[in-house]
């Protein structure tokens, strides 16, 4: 009896073990069965929220499930990260970020979560590449104008930015760097704060994402004096690259994309991989980001952690160029 007993407890384990493995693959083999909540770490009608709401209308659609977008800003969309990185690695909390997330390690060094050891990436959902507008009462009409009048008066032009260490913010570092001249960065809460200022001419440019801007450039009440990205924006054709204006190492590329606690199963991160890789994928909803200007940038889970790890060592080394400080 004696001898009987003592191996007990581990097999007591071993079966509780199997049995809470066959329980997690049959949760996410069901998944999902609830409706699921999206934290975006920025202000509605910002780019992120935008491209967010586009994307989970049409996963809603095909899961059968309400998605619940939670705008929770601050810090840099540090609040945000943070209430993901807490939240039950269930797949019923996601995170729909931008290039902001590969930035924060930088600028946030101090965060109660690690960027890359606490989240798994599921996919980028859209590029959105970043406009220089200025509003047309400055009197600038070309890259080359505002160049020079930067030149002129050293520290004498503002530019905005969604928040200290934005992607924003970073994307107009590596035009003034590539230009060389100095100015003055006014940090704002976000997209939508920053336009106004921008708008009215209290604020002289902004590196602002296409889709939040498109309208204004239509409408003639903001000029567009170059695309801040690698390539030309779809949107925006005609409107040359800051690197076709002359300005050498000034292009960054803004994104958006979608993470999960790290925890999550894989089951469930495949699942909501192939599901929104879909939804991007069908001609209505490829249709609808065209015309907010957001691009394809499609990457499997596994190609988007890696290119998340690259995009920290690189935006590491640009904060430091920059000599970015956040308060």
């Amino acid at each position: 009896m004696i001898g009987f007993k003592q191996p007990l407890p581990v097999l007591f384990r071993f079966c509780s073990f199997g049995i809470a493995i066959a329980a997690a693959t049959a949760s996410a083999q069901s998944w999902p069965t609830k409706s699921l909540r999206v934290v975006v770490p920025f202000t509605a009608a910002s780019a992120t929220d935008t491209t967010a709401r586009v994307v989970v209308e049409r996963l809603s659609s095909q899961l059968g499930q309400t998605f619940v977008v939670e705008n929770r800003p601050g810090a840099g969309g540090t609040i945000g990260v943070g209430v993901v990185a807490k939240a039950e690695p269930d797949g019923y909390t996601l995170l729909v970020h931008s290039s902001s997330f590969t930035v924060t390690p930088s600028t946030y060094p101090d965060t109660p979560y690690d960027t890359q050891r606490d989240f798994a990436g599921v996919m980028p959902l859209a590029n959105l590449p970043n406009v220089l507008v200025i509003a047309p009462s400055r009197g600038l009409r070309s890259v080359k104008d505002l160049v020079a009048a930067a030149k002129a008066k050293p520290g004498s032009l503002t530019y905005a930015s969604a928040g200290a260490g934005s992607a924003t913010q970073l994307n107009a570092e590596r035009f003034r760097l590539g230009a060389g001249f100095e100015g003055v960065h006014v940090p704002f809460k976000g997209t939508p704060e920053a336009l106004t200022e921008i708008l009215t001419g209290r604020v002289d440019y902004y590196f602002c994402p296409v889709i939040s801007v498109l309208q204004f450039i239509k409408e003639g009440r903001l000029l567009a004096l170059a695309a801040g990205s690698t390539k030309r924006s779809s949107a925006l054709p005609d409107v040359v690259t800051t690197l076709e204006a002359g300005i050498p190492n000034s292009d960054y590329n803004f994104w958006v994309g979608m993470m999960v606690p790290a925890k999550t199963p894989r089951e469930i991160v495949d699942k909501l991989y192939q599901q929104t890789l879909k939804a991007l994928q069908a001609p209505d909803l490829k249709e609808r980001m065209a015309k907010i200007g957001a691009e394809p940038m499609l990457m499997s889970p596994k190609e988007f952690d890696g290119y998340i790890r690259t995009e920290i060592g690189t935006n590491a080394a640009l904060v430091k160029a920059a000599g970015i400080r956040v308060n």
